[in-house]
């Protein structure tokens, strides 16, 4: 590692509160009364009942979500014996992971004992305070004995991450890379160097998956382990081929599978060569592999390559493993984790990566292009998918092997329960996506020569949840689909400037004539119009030759909004349109109105996005609970803009006494309910939780989302045009392929409620 690295490495440990992970209180505790039931008197009465009922600790304390990572820091990393105290970095590390990954927190335990039986017995005294153990660089062979004896003498989950996790998944790289090359399990020649714990937890688990132990030969410094060896121990023994080879070099030829847990620069070109055809090579070796990456890829063209490096394809690292594994095993208060588990969460991997790759995951490996290839037979350690893949099968496994304490009844809820664990509650946005795949509509993308808008486009497409048009010119297009790997086979595009839509152009400027020609338009200023696609895309809507129209990622709102007003206008009644974002953060979804359009709204505007912001939100099927925000409450201050926002609620409470909602008040005021009833018992939303904001302006809106999605506290979707005729949605300029598919998905929806009205 360079000083530069270095540095960087000790100030990112160092700066700030030192380490990588705390304590968090999940209780109350600003008041006399919370730290008495926190503590004395008041924490006697869980005391008692789990003195009654040990399972009771699951109900009162953290135990059922609480797992240890315990080490003596023998073989850390590629470190070496270190020792149990310059471990710690690494167990907290582990620990960040556990929690970030599947919100499981994280003891470390760092015990400086190198005896077994010291150490086993040592552990068994601190298990109660856990509902899982994961033991982590222990030196083999010990880290043996002393998994073993705690599987068989605790009943909680353990496991040995360096022996399970690595076998987990690389077995799931060998299944899927396998599927590739048409070869099957049980019929192919493994070899192993390495025979330490990870190597042999590997082995035991490829045999599980139907590799033949005949067809394995394992390889430590001393050469190939043979039955004509005398110094195998009990750990090696099993493994000893009675093939007559002596070197690696030997092994290899005609293998199909390498799988390397060794050291750097053992394996050769020359060795991968004489390998079968469509070779697998998992050099696993850390921090360099037993041969680079460059070396590996050039040595022949069949090769499927993967290492534990984060900067080449394939990683094969753990921590898409443990983090799910323990989660589903907390879950259902397994008492071990078994053979069973492992196997359904190799094979949960494998299957993931076969799945179309959501943008978050391809953003953040800057990747513009990733499927299920022989440089992607693994998901990716940031994939938000492995969490409610991986934890159900590993829970639903655990059920059925007989070691589950809990049962699950309801998987759907315990996936949704998992979605919101991770702090982002996806609900809403998921079900948004399948309404619309019931019935997926033509939406045009009025900015298609724009990278995300045909990835967009190509995921909307392939998710079923619409039939793109393209606008734009027609080379340039399939340029950027040649170039980015983008699959638009089949789908229209429209050059609103070339000579073969004449005829559309002027069929068009006629119907913008005629809803203009009172404002002043005349039918060559109409045509002239036709050549800017957001005109044209929004009269193909009005038109009825599409349904919907998605515009904005880099035209000005004003730009865009425009041509949608003089062409679908307004809906009938209304003076004014709104825009609404849906906010998503661990507190729950949210509804923020009006964030795009009106900047310093009177009475009569805040009451037309009062009344388009209710009617929106039920669109979504949640009955809107509504607060007007101000800087004061209920008539503390009588001028200005308080005074406003307190004569609309005024008006809608004898207007329209069915909708909830209530203000002036203080944010504070809205979302805590409690402090809520306390100050203000009177309000007609007392007791209720708030879902939707309704804010004084627009600056305060825009500036409240876009702040509260900046430091990292949501995620949002938006805005959502309100008051317009017909579904023309006019996006945050650079919005996010993931943006945008989901405002396609609100398009469609928006789509099949005016076909529905227009049935009526």
């Amino acid at each position: 590692m360079g000083s530069n690295r270095k540095d960087e490495a000790l100030n990112y440990h160092s700066e700030g509160r030192p380490g990588k992970i705390q304590v968090i209180p999940t209780k109350p505790h600003t008041t006399q009364r919370d730290l008495a039931l926190a503590y004395s008197p008041g924490v006697a009465e869980p005391c008692l009942e789990i003195e009654k009922n040990p399972q009771d600790a699951y109900k009162y304390t953290a135990k059922g979500n609480l797992v240890a990572v315990i080490s003596n820091g023998t073989a850390v990393l590629g470190l070496g014996d270190i020792g149990a105290l310059a471990g710690k970095p690494v167990m907290e590390g582990k620990g960040l992971l556990f929690k970030i990954f599947a919100d499981i927190d994280v003891f470390d335990i760092e015990v400086n004992e190198k005896n077994p039986e010291k150490f086993v017995q040592i552990v068994k005294a601190i298990s109660p305070t856990f509902g899982g153990i994961n033991l982590e660089d222990i030196k083999a062979p010990e880290c043996f004995e002393i998994e073993d004896r705690l599987k068989e003498e605790l009943d909680i989950p353990i496991m040995h991450d360096d022996q399970h996790g690595t076998a987990i998944i690389s077995g799931a790289a060998l299944l899927n890379a396998l599927e590739i090359t048409g070869k099957k399990i049980q019929d192919i020649r493994i070899v192993v160097n390495g025979a330490g714990a990870a190597a042999s937890s590997c082995a035991k688990l490829y045999i599980h998956l139907g590799a033949k132990l005949e067809n394995i030969v394992m390889v430590d410094s001393k050469g190939v382990i043979s039955v004509r060896r005398k110094d195998l121990n009990s750990r090696k023994l099993p493994f000893a081929t009675k093939r007559n080879v002596k070197t690696l070099e030997e092994a290899l030829k005609e293998a199909d599978v390498f799988l390397g847990l060794s050291v750097a620069d053992v394996l050769s070109q020359k060795m991968i060569q004489s390998m079968a055809s469509d070779p697998i090579v998992f050099a696993l070796a850390n921090p360099n592999p037993e041969i680079s990456y460059n070396l590996a890829i050039t040595s022949r063209p069949d090769i499927i390559f993967a290492t534990g490096r984060s900067d080449h394809p394939n990683q094969v690292n753990n921590v898409l493993g443990f983090p799910y594994i323990f989660r589903g095993a907390l879950d259902v208060r397994a008492t071990c984790i078994n053979e069973e588990m492992k196997v359904a969460a190799t094979y949960a991997i494998a299957n993931l990566a076969k799945e179309p790759v959501p943008e978050v995951v391809t953003v953040a490996y800057n990747s513009s292009h990733l499927s299920f290839s022989r440089e992607y037979i693994i998901p990716k350690p940031l994939d938000p998918r492995l969490l409610v893949t991986v934890a159900p099968s590993v829970a639903k496994a655990a059920i059925e092997s007989g070691i589950a304490k809990l049962e699950i009844s309801d998987w759907d809820a315990y996936i949704e329960e998992l979605h919101h664990r991770m702090g982002i509650d996806n609900k809403l946005m998921r079900g948004l996506t399948e309404k619309a795949k019931e019935n997926p509509k033509r939406v045009v993308f009025a900015e298609a020569n724009h990278l995300n808008m045909l990835k967009a486009a190509q995921v909307a497409r392939d998710e079923g949840i619409c039939i793109p048009i393209l606008l734009g010119n027609e080379d340039r297009i399939e340029k950027i689909i040649a170039e980015n790997n983008i699959d638009l086979a089949g789908v229209e595009i429209i050059n609103m400037r070339h000579d073969r839509e004449e005829e559309r152009r002027s069929r068009y400027a006629n119907l913008l004539t005629t809803k203009r020609q009172r404002e002043g338009m005349t039918y060559r200023e109409a045509y002239e119009k036709m050549f800017d696609r957001n005109y044209f895309g929004i009269t193909m809507v009005e038109a009825g030759e599409a349904d919907a129209c998605i515009t904005g990622v880099y035209t000005k709102f004003d730009d865009a909004i425009k041509p949608a007003i003089e062409i679908v206008g307004m809906r009938d009644g209304l003076k004014h349109i709104a825009g609404l974002n849906i906010v998503n953060n661990k507190l729950g979804t949210f509804f923020f109105a009006d964030t795009m359009i009106n900047r310093s709204p009177n009475a009569v505007s805040l009451t037309d996005i009062v009344l388009l912001t209710h009617e929106s939100v039920k669109l979504f099927n949640i009955t809107p609970v509504m607060a007007m925000l101000s800087y004061s409450n209920f008539g503390e201050r009588n001028i200005g803009s308080p005074a406003i926002v307190h004569e609309v609620v005024s008006h809608i409470h004898k207007e329209h006494p069915e909708i909830l909602i209530d203000g002036e008040m203080q944010v504070n005021i809205a979302l805590d309910k409690k402090l809520r009833h306390e100050k203000f018992p009177f309000s007609k939303i007392n007791n209720m939780d708030v879902n939707t904001l309704i804010f004084p302006n627009l600056n305060s809106a825009n500036i409240s989302y876009k702040l509260m999605l900046e430091i990292g506290m949501s995620e949002t979707i938006g805005p959502i045009q309100m008051g317009l005729n017909k579904p023309i949605h006019i996006l945050n300029m650079e919005s996010s392929v993931r943006d945008i598919v989901n405002m396609v998905a609100i398009a469609v929806i928006d789509a099949g409620f005016e076909e529905q009205k227009g049935k009526k």
